[in-house]
């Protein structure tokens, strides 16, 4: 195994962020008990607050970023996952706290891992990615609320992003009533109905300061937006209806009022994939293998590329300018 790698690596220097593609060894790598030679990764809203230095992401400096990867164990002291064996890693601080995805090498604990379904590729399995495998999480948390296709239409907000792309497949393909938000639902119509919704409105409907209580409408949400969109959301929400929360691309806020909980009985799922704990993360990945068609995410995947272009691919994610998902082949420096 030789001993160098290439890396993306994030440095600070007062309140400067700089990365920049560089070599490291296995030396530079952080504690773990399973060394895995990372094929692929993806960037993520978080990646492109952390790489850009929009949002408080990285806690310690320097790091290798990106919450994601894909790739083959080459050494393992955890009998769970075996030189050769393919795996997932998703959160768990990766990217945050301890050397990411956005290399070609990485250590770390083996509890971390999920061992890679048979039925994706480490490129597909980047193409759902921290985003997709949210999703997931999403569409169960509604099923755990026992919300199912018969109740009505279901809303996903932010449908053009990763977390929406994927969750519109999912829900679609368990026969829901998908309608998509989108802030540029006229350029991504034929996308979004593609994945499978049914209707697209325009997200400009839901970010705007709006009534605590409005026109019931949604069986449930999947809503990766947050302030005005979430709350709005929530007041449109149907008697006993239940909205799964997991992103605040608006904002961290929440300026509504306690209405929709108490007169109409809605429910707030808040989804965190961070520190989800690892049967669930297991369960997830299963149901993205059964539900999931590997198909789509050929359509779901709009860009690929090399880690030199991870910090350009980052500044126009956060633009809102990439639909769908980004694979990053961190083979290629």
């Amino acid at each position: 195994m030789a001993d160098r790698f290439k890396a993306l690596l994030a440095s600070k220097e007062g309140d400067k962020i700089s990365v920049a593609l560089t070599e490291l060894s296995d030396a530079d790598l952080m504690e773990g008990n399973v060394t895995v030679a990372v094929e692929h990764s993806t960037i993520n809203y978080k990646d492109g607050l952390a790489l850009t230095g929009r949002g408080p992401i990285i806690r310690r400096w320097p790091l290798i970023p990106g919450v994601d990867f894909a790739g083959r164990v080459e050494r393992s002291d955890d009998p769970r996952h075996p030189a050769g064996s393919l795996v997932i890693l998703n959160g768990y601080g990766v990217g945050e706290s301890h050397h990411g995805g956005f290399a070609q090498r990485a250590r770390l604990p083996g509890d971390w891992l999920v061992p890679l379904p048979k039925a994706f590729t480490t490129a597909q399995a980047m193409a759902i990615g921290t985003a997709g495998y949210t999703a997931m999480l999403c569409v169960m948390a509604l099923e755990d609320a026992g919300i199912t296709p018969d109740h009505g239409d279901i809303l996903v907000t932010g449908a053009a992003g990763g977390v929406g792309s994927v969750a519109i497949a999912l829900l679609a393909a368990k026969k829901y009533r998908v309608v998509a938000s989108s802030r540029r639902a006229g350029e991504e119509a034929d996308y979004l109905r593609d994945l499978g919704a049914v209707e697209v409105i325009d997200a400009k409907t839901l970010s705007e300061p709006g009534k605590p209580l409005a026109k019931e409408r949604w069986a449930g949400a999947v809503d990766s937006v947050g302030s005005h969109t979430l709350v709005n959301v929530l007041a449109q929400t149907r008697y006993g209806g239940a909205v799964a929360a997991c992103g605040l691309a608006q904002g961290g806020d929440l300026p509504g009022t306690v209405m929709p909980f108490i007169l109409r009985g809605v429910r707030l799922l808040g989804v965190d994939s961070v520190q989800c704990p690892n049967p669930r993360r297991v369960a997830a990945w299963s149901r993205l293998a059964q539900d999931l068609d590997p198909g789509l995410l050929d359509r779901i995947t709009t860009t690929r590329i090399p880690l030199s272009e991870v910090p350009k691919t980052a500044e126009t994610l956060l633009a809102g300018k990439i639909r769908g998902r980004v694979v990053v082949d961190t083979r290629v420096g």
